[in-house]
C-alpha cells in the first residue's frame, strides 16, 4: 500500500470530470485551443503501484518525471503525475507500457514517497536475474560509478554491476545484516544472515566470480589487482530514501576469493530501552543505574547480540541539554541528536585510547567508548569512571561476571575495578515467534530435560512455535528480541573483585542477590509465546551459560 506523511486530505479532491484515454478532459476543439486541459487529482494513500509499471519503467524516470502508475483493475492504465500535461512525457510512457492511460494530477511530494516504496517493492528481482544469468552475457569490464550508487536503479547496468546491486537490494528488502560470497569448485553461492542466522539465498555460476568480486571492491574503494592477500573497504549505497552502510571484507580461499559485506542501514529507527525486551525489575535496575553521575557501565555479548542498539537506547534514555555526551565508536552506526559521535580509525592513527584522551579534554559528562580491546583503553577509561565521568563500552564476554575477570585479565588491579565499575549488562538475542503463523505447540521432553526446565501445564499451555509462513521465509521467526542480566556491583561483588574471585563465583553471588541469568530470561519469554526453547538452546549452547 502506498502511504505518504504527505497524503493530500480529502477536502483537496476535484470534482471529477469525464476524461479520455490518457486522460484529458472531453472537451471540444475550441475549448480545448482556448485553455490547458484539466485533469482530475488522486489522492494516493490507500493506493497500490501498478507491477507493470515498476518492471518496465525506470526509476531515473520515473524520478525525474514525478510520475507513477497505478495498479488497476479494468480500463486504461492509471498514471499518477505531478505535471500530467506534459504530454512528451506520456507519449513514452505509452511507448513503454504498450496501451492507453489514464492522468491523473498528484501532490509532488507525495509522489516522491510512493516512487520509492513502490520501486522497493521488487523483492525476487535478483533470484530471477540469476535464474537467468548467462554466462556468455557478462562483461568483463565493471566501470566505477560516480558518487553514491542508488541500488533501485539496475536499468542500462552492465549484467554485473546490475546483479550486485540487485543482490544488495534483496539483502535490504529481506533486514539482513550480512551478505556472504562464498566461492567452491563449481559454483558461486550467496548467503544471507536474517535474524541471526544465514541462508542459502541463491547460486550463481563460478564463472563470474572475478566479475562480481571486482565490482565489490570498486564499489568499496579496493585494490582490484591484489586477490592474494586480505583486504577491508567500505561503501555508501542508496535504496529509495534509504542510506546503506556497507562494510566489505574479502579473503583469499581456496577456490577464489570470498566476500562478506556488513549492511548498517543509517535510515533504521532507534529503539528506546522500553522496547528492548528486557525484564520489568532489570529495566528499572538499569535505569537507575545509567542515571549515576559517574562510573564505569559494561555491556557484554558477542558479535551481533545487539550491544551498540543498547548502549544507543541508553544514550537517547539520559541525553538532554545540560549534559555534554561524546562517543568514540568504530563505526558510528547511527547518528545521535545532540551527542558528538567520533570515528575510530586505527589506519589513520586515531585509536579508542588515543581518542579518549582528547575526548577527557573536551570537558564530558558522559563517554561512550564503542570497545574496551587493550589495556591502555581499559586503563583510561576506569580513569575517567573515577574522576567524575559517566563511561560506557563493551566487551566480548559470555556472561557479565566474566566481564569482571576480563578486566583483570588486562592488567587492571581490583581496587580500581572494584571502585569504578557499577554495573554489567549482558544479553543475546533470540528469534520470535513470527506473528502470522504463530500457533500453540507442545514441547518434547528431551526439549524440557536439556536446559532443566520443568514448567506447568498451565505454562506450557502457552507456549508458541511459528508454523512457517511467507511473511517470515518459512522459518516460523520474524524478528529478534533480547535476552539480558544484569549484575549490579554491590559490596559483596567488591569484596569478591579485592579478592580475584572466579567469575563463577561473582555470579553465583549475584544470583542469590536477585539477578536473572540470561537462560531464565530466555525461559521467562518462551512463558510469554514470544520465543522458542529452541532458540533458548541454540543461545544456550553457543554462550556456554
Amino acid at each position: 500500500m502506498i502511504t505518504s506523511t504527505d497524503a493530500i486530505s480529502q477536502d483537496t479532491l476535484k470534482p471529477a470530470q469525464p476524461v479520455e484515454a490518457d486522460g484529458a478532459p472531453a472537451t471540444n476543439a475550441d475549448e480545448q485551443n482556448t485553455r490547458p486541459p484539466a485533469h482530475r487529482t488522486i489522492d494516493l494513500a490507500g493506493e497500490h503501484p501498478s507491477a507493470l509499471f515498476t518492471k518496465r519503467v525506470p526509476i531515473g524516470f520515473a524520478r525525474a518525471k514525478s510520475v507513477l502508475g497505478l495498479a488497476t483493475e479494468q480500463g486504461p492504465l492509471r498514471i499518477a503525475m505531478a505535471e500530467p500535461g506534459d504530454r512528451q512525457t506520456r507519449d513514452v510512457l505509452r511507448r513503454w507500457l504498450g496501451g492507453a492511460l489514464e492522468v491523473f494530477a498528484a501532490d509532488p511530494k507525495q509522489l516522491g514517497v510512493a516512487i520509492n516504496h513502490a520501486y522497493g517493492q521488487q523483492t525476487g528481482a535478483a533470484q530471477e536475474f540469476v535464474e537467468n544469468l548467462d554466462r556468455d552475457a557478462v562483461i568483463d569490464q565493471v566501470n566505477q560509478l560516480e558518487g553514491r550508487e542508488d541500488l533501485l536503479n539496475v536499468s542500462d547496468r552492465s549484467p554485473v554491476i546490475k546483479l550486485v546491486n540487485l543482490v544488495l537490494f534483496e539483502a535490504v528488502q529481506q533486514e539482513a545484516s550480512d551478505v556472504h560470497i562464498q566461492p567452491y569448485e563449481d559454483q558461486l553461492v550467496v548467503r544471507m544472515r536474517i535474524d541471526g542466522v544465514l541462508f542459502d539465498t541463491f547460486n550463481l555460476p563460478i564463472g563470474v566470480l572475478d566479475e562480481v568480486v571486482s565490482r565489490i571492491k570498486v564499489m568499496g574503494k579496493m585494490n582490484i589487482a591484489e586477490k592474494r592477500l586480505p583486504q577491508d573497504g567500505r561503501a555508501t549505497v542508496q535504496v529509495g530514501d534509504r542510506v546503506i552502510d556497507l562494510r566489505v571484507s574479502t579473503v583469499p580461499a581456496s577456490h577464489g576469493e570470498r566476500v562478506v559485506i556488513r549492511l548498517l542501514d543509517k535510515s533504521a529507527r532507534l529503539y528506546t530501552l522500553n522496547e528492548l525486551g528486557m525484564e520489568q525489575n532489570s529495566l528499572a535496575r538499569f535505569k537507575q543505574l545509567i542515571g549515576v553521575e559517574h562510573g564505569l557501565i559494561l555491556v557484554t555479548g558477542p558479535t551481533g547480540s545487539g550491544k551498540s542498539t543498547t548502549l544507543y537506547a541508553a544514550l537517547g534514555e539520559i541525553n538532554s541539554t545540560q549534559r555534554n555526551i561524546i562517543t568514540l565508536e568504530d563505526p558510528i552506526e547511527y547518528q545521535l541528536d545532540g551527542i558528538s559521535q567520533i570515528q575510530i580509525s586505527d589506519k589513520k592513527g586515531m585509536t579508542f585510547a588515543g581518542g579518549l584522551r582528547s575526548v577527557l579534554r573536551q570537558d564530558p559528562d558522559i563517554v561512550m567508548i564503542g570497545e574496551i580491546r587493550d589495556h591502555e583503553t581499559a586503563v583510561l577509561a576506569i580513569q575517567a569512571a573515577l574522576t567524575g565521568h559517566l563511561v560506557f563500552s563493551t566487551l566480548h564476554t559470555n556472561d557479565a561476571a566474566s566481564a569482571v575477570t576480563r578486566l583483570l585479565d588486562l592488567g587492571i588491579e581490583p581496587y580500581l575495578v572494584s571502585s569504578s565499575l557499577v554495573g554489567v549488562l549482558a544479553q543475546r538475542l533470540v528469534r520470535r515467534v513470527c506473528a502470522e503463523c504463530g500457533q500453540p505447540y507442545t514441547p518434547k521432553p528431551q526439549e524440557l530435560q536439556s536446559l532443566h526446565y520443568a514448567p506447568s501445564a498451565e505454562v506450557r499451555s502457552r507456549f508458541r512455535k511459528g508454523a512457517g509462513c511467507e511473511a517470515c521465509r518459512g522459518t516460523g521467526y520474524h524478528g529478534r528480541v533480547g535476552c539480558f542480566e544484569l549484575l549490579t556491583v554491590d559490596d559483596e561483588t567488591r569484596l569478591l573483585i579485592h579478592e580475584r574471585e572466579t567469575a563463577s563465583a561473582i555470579n553465583n553471588a549475584a544470583i542469590r542477590a536477585g539477578m536473572h541469568s540470561l537462560c531464565d530470561d530466555g525461559l521467562a519469554k518462551v512463558e510469554l509465546g514470544t520465543t522458542t526453547l529452541d532458540e533458548v538452546m541454540r543461545v544456550s549452547m553457543r554462550s556456554g551459560f
